[in-house]
């Protein structure tokens, strides 16, 4: 009993209930106070993702060697054959699904969330997309040049990142959640606005989880090896992110996952999952292709054509491998693609904008999930070619 009391899963479920109730009661000076905090957490929480992926996807890199090329290569070839597959399904299941639906598209009464009192602003020492490009390039030169003085200041410096996700992101991480349900709870997001949606956001969600199905039956057909054993792994992973709406954010408790997975190996789990936090985007491409197609069928009485449709998922799969892993980053990064190809107008984008956010966190946490089965590709791809697993002493965790 003490082991699930203090497991990860468990104090994270309590934080997300604890934060409804505790914002179904609470009043505008409480708001003010939790507001805050949970603005300082994020920015703390925020700052520490690019060190996160330099000090993973860099060192890992440089103990990969030779081989370094192709598995890179093959990492970004699977994750964005995920992102236009998981799009293509979704638009298949559009058409076969919307025209059948009649869905309410306006709510009121919502309460508006004070303003953050003390506003601590801690800029990340670059953008995350910087920080993936820096770490890329310095794994690379690194091997390139046989830099062995290089690659030890590396191998130091990912300890260090360990010793600041171990002790001070995961701690924060519950009090974040908490503090992000606090908010949603208050403002009437929990309890008003996801009944107008509810609909389209459960179907969403259930083609999540049979994207989940396919590739994690994909890779663990590839790889020769349970794929369950990865996936029941993956029950923080897929709870912090739906708190923090973030695969930057929940990067710490992927790895964390990831780590304890028996049929990972640790080399690709330290180059893959955070590579993949930031390039692999499946749930929340299918969550925004079937939502422009719901949203144009409302606005505009009709859903774009095939070839209209296969355009903005291809198109849509490339800007998800530059999107930040940040909440909305998806969206945000193809709102040109939105208003483009699909010519929604300032209302459409709106529209788009409110009800992607509203599930963000499901599609968040149907990428994270994804991300350990892809994972699971790479270590099968890496035995397959007798690539050598770098071990290490002890556990990442």
């Amino acid at each position: 009993m003490k082991k699930i009391v203090t497991s990860l899963p468990f104090i994270l479920l309590v934080s997300v209930v604890v934060g409804i109730v505790l914002g179904l009661v609470s009043n505008e000076s409480v708001m003010n106070v939790v507001v805050t905090v949970k603005y300082v957490l994020s920015q703390i929480i925020m700052f520490c993702v690019p060190l996160i992926i330099i000090g993973f996807i860099a060192p890992s890199i440089t103990k990969l060697g030779s081989n370094v090329s192709r598995v890179l290569g093959v990492a970004v070839v699977i994750a964005y054959l995920s992102s236009i597959g998981a799009a293509l399904f979704s638009t298949v299941a559009g058409y076969a699904i919307i025209p059948h639906l009649s869905i309410a598209t306006t709510v009121d009464g919502l309460k508006e969330l004070p303003n953050v009192v003390f506003q601590l602003d801690i800029p990340q020492i670059m953008p995350v997309m910087s920080a993936l490009v820096l770490a890329i390039l310095l794994g690379l030169a690194t091997v390139w040049t046989r830099g062995e003085t290089m690659a030890k200041l590396l191998d130091e410096f990912q300890k260090i990142v360990l010793a600041i996700v171990t002790k001070i992101v995961i701690p924060l991480l519950p009090v974040f959640i908490a503090s992000t349900f606090w908010c949603l709870s208050y403002e009437g997001t929990i309890t008003k606005q996801l009944p107008v949606f509810l609909a389209v956001i459960l179907i969403v969600i259930v083609g999540h989880y049979l994207w989940l199905a396919l590739i994690y039956g994909v890779a663990g057909a590839y790889s020769g090896k349970n794929p369950l054993n990865v996936l029941r792994r993956y029950g923080p992973a897929y709870l912090t992110a739906i708190g923090t709406m973030s695969s930057a954010a929940t990067l710490a408790v992927s790895l964390q996952c990831a780590e304890k997975a028996e049929p990972l190996r640790k080399d690709m789990v330290r180059f893959g999952i955070p590579l993949f936090a930031n390039i692999h985007l499946c749930g929340s491409v299918l969550t925004e292709v079937f939502f422009c197609m719901t949203i144009s069928q409302m606005l505009y009485g009709f859903i774009p054509n095939i070839a209209t449709m296969v355009l903005f998922c291809l198109l849509l799969g490339i800007f998800a491998l530059g999107a930040p892993g940040v909440p909305g980053g998806t969206v945000m990064a193809s709102l040109g693609l939105v208003a483009g190809v699909l010519g929604f107008d300032a209302t459409g984008t709106a529209l788009i904008l409110t009800i992607f956010a509203l599930q963000d966190s499901f599609g968040t946490a149907c990428n994270v999930t994804g991300d350990g089965a892809l994972t699971l590709f790479l270590s099968g791809y890496a035995d397959k070619k007798g690539i050598a697993e770098v071990t290490e002493s002890g556990n990442i965790f």
